[in-house]
């Protein structure tokens, strides 16, 4: 359980792969105009992630190891075209939007990093569930920084909807004759919109740290007082 839970928080927070470690960013911060646009990217990405992980690990004995890097690749080359065919034929307007940045998945560091690092030296159960987490950790961020710009941009929520379930349509969230802010929906957006995000997380971290500190130090005190030493 101890793995399980150090998985958990590697993928979403501790060793997250936008915030910790600053990878994936170009289809990050291309897709990220909107909410809708952005978590359907990060859903393709984790089901890429997680099954590439488990078929590493399940192949990891019969793969040699000088040519390791160009069988995951071709692993995760094979996951994407099926993926990237599945959204053409059943999601067609938004494999539109999305275009190129579907197919690019293949590229992303993101997926190599993970199957390299743990699916190639771990079981399969681990590694489906390490290429789980890692891939919701790439969802929250990206989908939490397409919300912010697409609020600021639009002031509506879930723009674009209608292309995965035809009957729901965008939240009106500030009023309809609000301009937008266009800076927000551009790529000089993204950048400031990511910069914030990762200003908050290392924010977070530096609390958490000087809090555990503060604990560390008053249980030291509390252990050399020597009031509270036991009775002779």
């Amino acid at each position: 359980m101890s793995q399980v839970r150090a998985i958990v928080q590697n993928g979403l927070w501790n060793q997250n792969a936008v915030l910790g470690q600053m990878l994936g960013l170009c289809s990050l911060l291309a897709v990220s105009t909107t909410a809708v646009n952005a978590i359907s990217l990060g859903i393709a990405t984790v089901l890429v992630m997680a099954l590439s992980n488990l078929i590493v690990s399940a192949l990891r004995s019969f793969i040699p190891y000088e040519v390791r890097i160009p069988i995951f690749i071709l692993i995760i080359a094979a996951l994407v075209t099926v993926v990237d065919m599945a959204m053409n034929a059943w999601l067609h307007d938004l494999y539109l939007v999305l275009g190129i940045f579907i197919p690019l998945i293949v590229v992303n560091c993101i997926v190599l990093a993970r199957v390299e690092a743990f699916a190639a030296k771990n079981p399969v159960g681990l590694s489906a569930f390490d290429g789980v987490m890692m891939g919701i950790g790439f969802v929250w961020v990206i989908g939490l920084l397409g919300a912010i710009r697409e609020f600021i941009g639009q002031g509506t929520l879930f723009s674009g909807i209608e292309m995965i379930f035809p009957r729901a349509s965008a939240w009106q969230i500030l009023p309809e004759d609000y301009p937008g802010f266009l800076l927000a929906i551009l790529p000089p957006g993204a950048f400031f919109v990511l910069g914030l995000m990762v200003a908050g997380r290392n924010w977070l971290d530096h609390r958490a740290n000087e809090r555990a500190k503060a604990r560390l130090k008053a249980h030291a005190a509390s252990a050399n007082n020597p009031a509270n030493a036991a009775p002779a």
